[in-house]
């Protein structure tokens, strides 16, 4: 990948892994670089639970739907909010913002090095507490497999950019000049 943009381009979304093992200075080095993500007043309301364990991850695939690829990736890294009830003046929760960026940051590095993850929203977050023993007042914000794609999925159709940008107000179009 030779810039920014084409690892944004070539990033997907992988539902089924190969059973090669991340090499754990891989799974530090996504981890690492995510931490260098911003967050809301520098705060970094976030940890991460790795998971190797084959049982673990089976049961978390449960949690998530039974989405058995969620359990075929040699690795799971669940963030964990450290601050779910911190919200923002503008009316949103704090750590969803934070915890995305953060994530994206994974997902992009991990991309960057030839593997593949996928953004888990399907899951019963307070189950995957339990089984990870996150304690209470903190909150697991999505589950990410981790591991080398068995095949890349095909690029998926996009949104046009004017038909998701507005100038100005709500609905505009861009005003070219005369």
């Amino acid at each position: 990948m030779s810039s920014f943009y084409d690892l944004v381009l070539e990033r997907r979304s992988i539902r089924s892994y190969s059973s090669k093992p991340v090499p754990l200075e891989d799974v530090e080095d996504v981890i690492r670089t995510a931490l260098e993500a911003p967050s809301a007043k520098n705060l970094q309301p976030w940890e991460i639970i790795i998971v190797q364990d084959e049982k673990r991850r089976k049961r978390l695939a449960e949690i998530a739907g039974r989405q058995e690829f969620v359990g075929e990736a040699p690795i799971i890294l669940a963030p964990v909010a450290t601050e779910p009830e911190r919200v923002m003046t503008c009316d949103i929760p704090a750590y969803a913002v934070d915890l995305s960026i953060l994530v994206t940051h994974m997902m992009l590095r991990a991309a960057e090095k030839g593997l593949g993850t996928c953004w888990i929203g399907a899951f019963d977050s307070q189950e995957a507490a339990d089984e990870l023993g996150v304690p209470a007042g903190r909150k697991v914000f999505t589950l990410l497999p981790l591991g080398y794609p068995a095949k890349k999925p095909e690029r998926r159709p996009r949104k046009d950019f004017d038909d998701v940008v507005s100038w100005e107000q709500y609905g505009q179009n861009r005003q070219e000049d005369a």
